[in-house]
């Protein structure tokens, strides 16, 4: 792995970051574009994710067959996604294919053509995935748990949007979105695998040196947490579980203590190791699936606990859950359970980085969110220095009534409910 990123950025202030990968014969390409969900108004609520769809209709040279079939027709795939913070186009294939996997991309990104008749099919389809989204028990809670974490906020709102915005989209403002912010200050192109940084920026060059347009200015609202207590949310749905979402306030990326919570998720609920796993399902048999897991955005994050339970012993897991947040709180944890939680945390950062598309996302999201990108020695490092005491003093931290947010999904009973609500505080 390397020791460092090279990268280089074009006169109109496209950047491009290469990973060399060696005795790999693979390539996988992204194509970055720096504008997510939370700098979308209410009135535009979903316009990155429908934006990220339309591009995959066609564009002035390919249809949507030709993009499928440019990649996959040499053994490759592509995908996209959408984040709070950014949308991704990416493709993986053999090497050898890379400048076509960047064509594609590249052409994709720029020249979509966005036809008003493919927005209006496709809007059909992001409709359809909305429903998916609340269809789905485990999705619908952590949606409602980003609703309660940042009320009023474009965080809390849905990626996807909701069916009112979506279906209120015209031709017209997605267009305009699009010719704003797709545009060379938000774009970054990463590679990663049997590639060079010469041949990278060559065909970045090649591709992106033509675009301008003026320099936009996104609209990102700061958060800053003002709860005074704990939130709950119920939302009543017939399902065979009930599903609860428990989270916090945590730090941002850059946060230097962001790497302690990490390892305070890993200790807590990040394997099959860890102690609400132990607790809740080994011991007493409450759930089949639980963990936990780390949120973080420019200025603000979230620790948690996702679990699947019986819907009469939801107050219990709930219980057992809260317990086991305020011992750790309270009492350091063994100098063996954090260099276990340490070697699992490199451990899986290891083995994901061997995988080119894993690499390219790890190098594409940094250099995006934090206009760095980090090593793994750097991380190696933060984590080496993380203490016992660093790890209870982080839950302490995290831990408390005032940060407290509960977003359960279930046909619960109102004493359940009440018994939920009633328990939810350290």
């Amino acid at each position: 792995m390397p020791s460092t990123y090279t990268v280089g950025t074009l006169k109109n202030g496209v950047r491009a970051v290469a990973i060399p990968m060696e005795k790999r014969k693979s390539a996988a390409v992204g194509v970055w574009v720096s504008i997510g969900a939370r700098h979308e108004s209410p009135a535009l609520g979903g316009v990155s994710h429908f934006l990220e769809h339309l591009v995959f209709k066609g564009t002035k040279k390919r249809t949507a067959n030709n993009i499928k079939e440019a990649v996959e027709g040499v053994g490759g795939f592509l995908n996209a996604f959408t984040s709070e913070e950014a949308t991704c186009f990416l493709a993986k294939a053999s090497s050898k294919h890379f400048d076509v996997l960047l064509d594609v991309l590249s052409d994709m990104v720029l020249d979509a053509s966005l036809h008003a008749s493919d927005i209006e099919k496709e809007r059909t389809v992001v409709l359809e995935e909305i429903k998916m989204t609340q269809d789905q028990p485990s999705q619908l809670a952590d949606e409602n748990l980003s609703e309660i974490l940042w009320p009023q906020h474009s965080l809390g709102r849905p990626i996807a949007g909701t069916a009112e915005s979506v279906k209120a989209l015209t031709h017209a403002n997605i267009k305009k979105y699009r010719d704003q912010f797709y545009s060379p200050p938000f774009i970054t192109v990463a590679a990663a695998g049997d590639i060079s940084q010469k041949d990278v920026l060559s065909g970045v060059k090649q591709r992106f040196a033509r675009l301008s347009g003026p320099k936009s200015l996104r609209t990102t609202e700061s958060f800053k947490p003002k709860g005074t207590k704990p939130v709950f949310r119920y939302f009543n749905k017939s399902t065979e579980q009930t599903h609860m979402a428990l989270g916090f306030h945590a730090h941002h990326k850059g946060h230097p203590k962001s790497y302690m919570v990490d390892i305070l998720s890993v200790i807590l609920g990040g394997n099959m190791s860890s102690r609400l796993f132990d607790n809740v399902r080994e011991k007493r048999g409450l759930c089949y699936e639980i963990g936990s897991y780390t949120r973080k955005y420019q200025e603000t994050g979230a620790f948690v606990v996702d679990v699947g339970v019986d819907h009469a012993k939801a107050p219990e897991a709930l219980s057992v859950i809260l317990r086991e947040l305020k011992k750790i709180a309270g009492k350091e944890p063994s100098k063996d359970e954090l260099r276990r939680a340490k070697e699992y945390y490199l451990g899986q950062l290891e083995l994901g980085l061997e995988s080119s598309m894993e690499h390219m996302l790890w190098a594409g999201e940094s250099l995006v969110s934090l206009g760095r990108c980090r090593t793994p020695k750097e991380i190696v490092a933060q984590v080496g220095k993380i203490t016992m005491e660093d790890i209870s003093l982080s839950a302490a931290e995290i831990f408390k009534d005032a940060s407290l947010h509960l977003s359960v999904v279930g046909p619960l009973k109102g004493s359940v409910v009440r018994s939920l609500e009633r328990n939810l505080t350290f």
